[in-house]
């Protein structure tokens, strides 16, 4: 299977969790050119949250998807997030930034979904 209808399932897993958790879709894959990309975004009465999410398989887990999100990353995410804001007008709310890590049995079935804040 190739890398992006993995990232497929994985986006899809998250986003289940997010909605199951009382979030609202808002995007996915927001681009700005030459800036970033923010995988999805979430809204809630009074919170954007944005999710990079982050696949493995069972068998494989070096690094851990959470690792897997460094500082450079991260930049690139919160300048992303600028524009979003601005985009949408999104200045009353609250941002979250999580880390949506998707596991899959070696045969891409969805094992666990964990959502973990970054910073």
């Amino acid at each position: 299977m190739d890398k992006k209808k993995i990232g497929e399932i994985a986006e899809k897993a998250v986003e289940r969790a997010m909605i199951m958790k009382g979030y609202q879709f808002l995007t996915r894959n927001y681009s700005i050119h030459n800036i970033g990309e923010l995988d999805i975004v979430f809204l809630s009465k009074h919170e954007v949250v944005i999710v990079e999410v982050r696949s493995r398989r069972e068998s494989h887990y070096y690094p851990s998807p959470l690792d897997s999100v460094d500082r450079r990353k991260q930049n690139k995410i919160y300048r992303t997030t600028k524009y979003l804001i601005d985009r949408y007008n999104l200045y009353d709310k609250n941002i979250s930034f999580l880390v949506g890590c998707v596991t899959l049995t070696d045969d891409y079935l969805i094992q666990n979904v964990e959502l973990i804040p970054f910073q």
